[in-house]
């Protein structure tokens, strides 16, 4: 036996905090194995996943099927930059065309990425199709949105904790209110914008759910001013929400369509803004790339991540999943405890409100407790304990991780 492998979560923890940057703060727990629904902390104990990293690993830990075309891919070629062609990427891209329906994808690596691939795309098209004066466009984003840390992602951010300190910040910024069809009326009312930029259920903000009719009424608000709607669907796509895209559930679909995590079922870095040839179209060699993105590995496994979610009909579970849990949570949390005031999600993205300020320790204390318990879930605004089990979970399984829940919480 190595050292290393003898060294305990304590001491793991406290390598991470001497050598590595402060920039997150875990629930302590040290992983080193997953399996479908399940992880192993480092001395053995088995923990039910209820957060599948973010809804990167929708299709389980380690789907046998992703691992095989990972490493199947892995002894052939893993990368060759976007210097070449390989023999993976065109196929990729036709295979996601059929899958989504769009006339062509950019392939980058994470969210983030993507989502910023969108906001440049979204500007060229302002300027070379709309028409929009140099340098004069402007997109429309939402109080609360994420989508990643970058200087770019955070421009439009109205959290100061990732704000402070790091500015100046991207010009041509709007942002309104979500779920606030008024306030996007008298945005659009700007010659000028260029796009609106949404996540279709906001989730580090806590799961918060707009209206039924926000979504498909901003969709049509946006084609009659001839500007793009872009779905952050990062964390709400790939079958996430109960359909393949959230904006499924609304009957339309996005100018520019924007996944990540699940691409790949949390195997290796995929992403991709996806869009049709008036707005692809007019990024030219040159404006827009990366050495990983579109690589060969990755590409791969991308394409049998998707397979695994249509072959195993997650879409559908989550749906039938995601009622039985708000509805349990409802009746036994909301309409038993002082302590919850609220369950809401879509799919098996949910989340319950704790009665306490954002700046209060219980949801963190109760997700201490849940983890003790043998479920792992994070708290996201103070009071908030979002709930995100991998996809491929049986009732059976989702109905135990229920009774924790209802447990840990009555008892706390």
């Amino acid at each position: 036996m190595t050292q290393d492998t003898m060294l305990s979560s304590k001491d793991l923890m406290a390598l991470e905090d001497q050598y590595g940057a402060h920039n997150y703060h875990p629930i302590p727990v040290v992983l080193s194995k997953g399996e479908g629904v399940y992880v192993w902390d480092v001395e053995g104990k088995k923990y039910y996943d209820f957060l599948s990293a973010y809804s990167a690993v929708n299709q389980g830990h380690c789907h046998p099927r992703i691992i095989n075309a990972l490493t199947e891919q892995a002894r052939k070629l893993t990368l060759t930059s976007r210097a070449f062609y390989n023999d993976v990427l065109g196929r990729y891209e036709k295979y996601m065309h059929d899958y989504f329906g769009y006339d062509k994808i950019l392939p980058v690596n994470t969210g983030v990425e993507a989502c910023e691939t969108a906001v440049k795309l979204c500007r060229k098209w302002g300027y070379e199709v709309k028409g929009i004066p140099e340098n004069e466009a402007k997109i429309i984003f939402v109080a609360n949105n994420f989508w990643g840390r970058t200087l770019a992602a955070i421009s439009s951010s109205t959290d100061p904790n990732t704000t402070r300190n790091f500015g100046p910040f991207m010009p041509g910024y709007v942002v309104i209110p979500y779920n606030d069809l008024s306030a996007l009326q008298e945005a659009l009312d700007d010659p000028n914008v260029a796009g609106f930029m949404v996540e279709p259920i906001q989730g580090e903000a806590g799961v918060f759910v707009p209206n039924d009719d926000y979504l498909p009424k901003a969709y049509r608000m946006c084609k009659e001013r001839n500007v793009l709607f872009i779905a952050d669907e990062v964390q709400t796509g790939i079958a996430r929400t109960g359909k393949l895209i959230c904006c499924d559930h609304h009957g339309f679909r996005p100018d520019i369509l924007i996944l990540g995590k699940a691409l790949s079922g949390g195997v290796f870095p995929v992403s991709a803004a996806l869009a049709n040839n008036e707005i692809m179209d007019t990024i030219k060699p040159g404006q827009h790339g990366s050495t990983f993105g579109g690589n060969p590995l990755g590409c791969a496994v991308a394409m049998e991540a998707l397979e695994v979610v249509k072959d195993e009909k997650l879409a559908e579970n989550a749906q039938h999943l995601g009622r039985i849990f708000r509805e349990r949570m409802q009746k036994n949390l909301v309409e038993q405890s002082d302590l919850v005031n609220q369950v809401r999600g879509k799919g098996l993205l949910n989340a319950i409100v704790i009665n306490d300020s954002e700046d209060s320790s219980t949801a963190w204390d109760i997700c201490l407790k849940l983890a003790e318990n043998g479920l792992l879930a994070k708290p996201t605004h103070g009071n908030i304990i979002r709930f995100a089990p991998p996809l491929v979970m049986t009732e059976d399984q989702l109905n135990e991780c229920c009774d924790i829940i209802e447990k840990t919480i009555l008892n706390f």
